[in-house]
């Protein structure tokens, strides 16, 4: 992925690196600092499972405690793939992939890393997929726990565990041990991406021994034992997270003694908290508040587009939102380059619908979003019959920059083409999908691209197994069947006509979203660190991304 250089120029990383004098990690081993972010939030879902939280903040902290077999050079613009806890891989056919781990690798709890570990880590014990858990999962008493039915199959989780591990892995038919240090991913049909998959979020390998020792999957999922740099001290949700130096990662050295993730959902909080050295770092920053922070020397903003899509997601089975024509008039009253311009100050783009260059080859250049056209989007207003019926928005508190400001804008816009919109705040997720409490139609929402292909964003997402469908708010029967062409076949020309029909469905002709902006991350920090973010939302604080200046 290419970034504009000017999107660049705040991430100083690279001239601080050459420019200023650097502390050797090993040589501060003896007084390495404490850093404390200020997050917005740390997970959603009160747990640290990589298969039950699947959100962009998990995304920030989980790099940290996790590693996964297959890594990215994360601080690179086109993100190419790279040996993580595999130092390598090869194709045996189009259907498996063989990987070969790394030797001495331990765990935060002192085991070494074995092919063993690797396939717990994709069984149906820890997908909570047996037929035992399954059944606990129904009666519910028994959730989160082990019961008699469990007791040597391991811990209970929440059904939302097994519905990402479906997600992720549709069409996984095994991992199985070659010998000690071989593993062998196979498929139950061809898939073109299996490479990208064992790389995403969620494929993190985690201990064995440790997850069936935990008492309950709560206690695992409140202090995960994985292989990254830093292990969990302390969590404590919508609150803090301590995570304290791993001494024996196989990596190097962590640069860091103790790294603390705190919850501060205000802006304002969170930049005078930097500016008053309270924090080291600030997630988050909005483009209005970059010059603040850089007009004190001691602090700059790094950070820009990272592989994300801001999007407003459509229930087709309430109210007015049930006319195709309501959906197609929405999605072109929105007028993004507004929105990038005048609540990103141009520092983000209209991206190329529900997808990301470094998709490569499976890259459509020629799509675009729909046309900004309000004469056209109030002649599909008056062709549906539009009633006058409210129209509801469910909106988070600025979980994403901007999100409320954006709400706004569009909601004008759709009234200025006849519609009689109403935002409702929420306060949470739960809230977002409820719909107990009234009819959902229209939600933000963000898809995120965690490796390079279509399959990773739109089917992931938006097809049969993906969340929009699983709780029921949109379907389309041509885009589904497209979907599993996507995921199966090998044939780039019959992979890339798939997705384009699949876009043109989902985007135009039966609107299950639309897409507003690229999303962008800006990070505020202490200007004698040396740190560069990332594409993929994760923050690296290993000791190559990860250095204290001597002097500013």
């Amino acid at each position: 992925m290419t970034f504009p250089r000017r999107l660049l120029s705040l991430a100083a990383g690279a001239a601080l690196l050459a420019s200023t004098a650097l502390v050797a990690p090993g040589a501060q081993a003896a007084d390495r600092p404490t850093i404390t972010v200020a997050v917005q939030q740390i997970v959603n879902a009160g747990a640290l499972d990589v298969l039950r939280e699947q959100s962009n903040v998990g995304a920030r902290v989980f790099y940290s405690i996790y590693e996964g077999l297959i890594d990215f050079e994360r601080q690179t613009d086109d993100l190419p793939q790279k040996p993580g806890l595999a130092t390598s891989w090869k194709r045996i056919d189009d259907r498996t992939v063989e990987l070969t781990l790394r030797e001495g690798v331990k765990f935060h709890n002192g085991d070494v890393m074995t092919a063993e570990d690797v396939v717990f880590t994709f069984s149906p014990e820890r997908f909570g997929t047996l037929p035992e858990q399954v059944e606990a999962q129904k009666e519910g008493a028994t959730l989160f726990t082990s019961s008699a039915a469990t007791a040597t199959k391991g811990k209970v989780p929440p059904p939302e565990v097994a519905a990402v591990a479906k997600r992720a892995w549709p069409n996984l038919d095994r991992v199985e041990k070659v010998d000690d240090m071989t593993v062998r991913f196979i498929s139950k049909v061809p898939d073109p991406t299996l490479e990208g998959r064992i790389s995403r979020g969620g494929a993190q390998i985690l201990s064995k021994r440790a997850y069936q020792e935990a008492a309950t999957w709560a206690d695992f999922a409140r202090a995960p034992v994985g292989t990254g740099p830093y292990k969990v001290v302390d969590f404590r949700p919508d609150n803090v997270l301590v995570l304290a130096a791993h001494e024996d990662y196989w990596g190097g050295e962590p640069p860091i003694k103790e790294l603390r993730f705190l919850v501060v959902p205000e802006v304002a909080s969170r930049v005078n908290g930097l500016l008053s050295g309270e924090y080291d770092f600030i997630t988050d920053v909005p483009p209005d508040q970059i010059a603040l922070v850089e007009e004190d020397p001691a602090f700059e903003v790094v950070g820009g587009p990272i592989t994300n899509h801001r999007l407003m997601v459509f229930d087709k089975n309430n109210g007015p939102m049930k006319n195709v024509k309501i959906r197609q008039a929405m999605t072109h009253a929105i007028d993004r380059e507004l929105i990038v311009d005048a609540l990103w100050g141009g520092r983000t783009k209209v991206p190329a619908g529900l997808q990301w260059e470094y998709y490569g080859d499976m890259y459509l250049a020629d799509w675009e979003v729909p046309a900004y056209d309000l004469d056209l989007a109030k002649k599909l207003v008056a062709e549906s019959g539009y009633d006058g019926s409210p129209i509801t928005v469910r909106v988070l508190n600025n979980y994403y920059t901007n999100q409320v400001s954006t709400a706004q804008i569009n909601a004008e816009a759709f009234r200025q083409i006849g519609l009689n919109i109403e935002i409702e705040m929420k306060e949470n997720w739960q809230q977002i999908f409820d719909t107990e409490s009234g009819p959902r139609m229209v939600r933000d929402w963000s898809n995120s691209a965690p490796y390079p292909d279509p399959v990773s964003s739109i089917v992931n997402q938006h097809c049969q197994n993906g969340q929009q469908q699983q709780v029921g708010e949109w379907t389309n029967e041509e885009f589904n069947a497209l979907c599993i062409k996507l995921e199966t076949s090998t044939d780039l020309e019959t992979r890339r006509n798939a997705f384009q029909r699949m876009l043109e469905i989902a985007e135009r002709e039966d609107p299950a979203y639309t897409v507003l902006h690229q999303n962008a991350i800006f990070y505020g920090k202490r200007a004698d660190i040396a740190w560069k973010p990332s594409a993929l939302l994760s923050m690296d604080f290993r000791a190559g991304n990860f250095a204290v200046g001597s002097s500013n």
